[in-house]
């Protein structure tokens, strides 16, 4: 019997491509024969909401610039994700549009001097919004998987929080962490 589950990777999406690389959701996606693909759904500044706002360090509903994306999986919905960048360092820049970033956002926030040194991820399953189960094409039986990412700078600045939501059964995560 064929897996049919997405197994991903953390590590391609926390490090910068060299010029003229697709995007970590593009490489890794042919890397396994599949054809993946990203709508963005909404690009600019927006209010912090609570656990954002903690995790960027600023007050609760200060502006930050946020893009909302849907992940396709062989034309299949496979993720939501919302990544969250500090005001200061994307507004203004290519993270506050809609047009897709040659390299990916990783690839452009270390060209602009912002490049992330410590990673904490937070991974829980619950039951999904209505919203996310809608776009997610789930059951209403189904649970999801959140997987809540902080990048943090060399000097513990926050630069960038991703939460992603993905249906339960269609997920593996994979982590490989070298000790020092």
């Amino acid at each position: 019997m064929t897996d049919t589950r997405w197994v991903s990777s953390s590590l391609p999406y926390l490090q910068a491509r060299p010029d003229g690389s697709p995007d970590a959701w593009s490489a890794e996606t042919t890397a396994q024969g599949r054809r993946g693909r990203q709508k963005i759904v909404h690009a600019g500044e927006a209010p912090a909401p609570d656990g954002v706002a903690e995790l960027l360090g600023v007050p609760p509903g200060e502006a930050v610039v946020v893009r909302r994306r849907l992940m396709l999986l062989d034309d299949r919905p496979s993720e939501l994700t919302d990544t969250y960048y500090p005001a200061p360092i994307a507004r203004g820049t290519p993270l506050a549009g809609a047009a897709k970033i040659p390299g990916g956002a990783v690839t452009l926030l270390a060209r602009l001097g912002h490049t992330g040194a410590t990673v904490r991820e937070d991974v829980v399953a619950r039951m999904p919004t209505d919203g996310e189960r809608q776009s997610l094409d789930t059951a209403p039986d189904e649970p999801v998987l959140q997987l809540t990412r902080l990048t943090l700078d060399r000097t513990g600045r926050p630069i960038q929080v991703d939460v992603m939501v993905m249906p339960a059964h269609r997920q593996r995560l994979h982590y490989e962490i070298a000790l020092p």
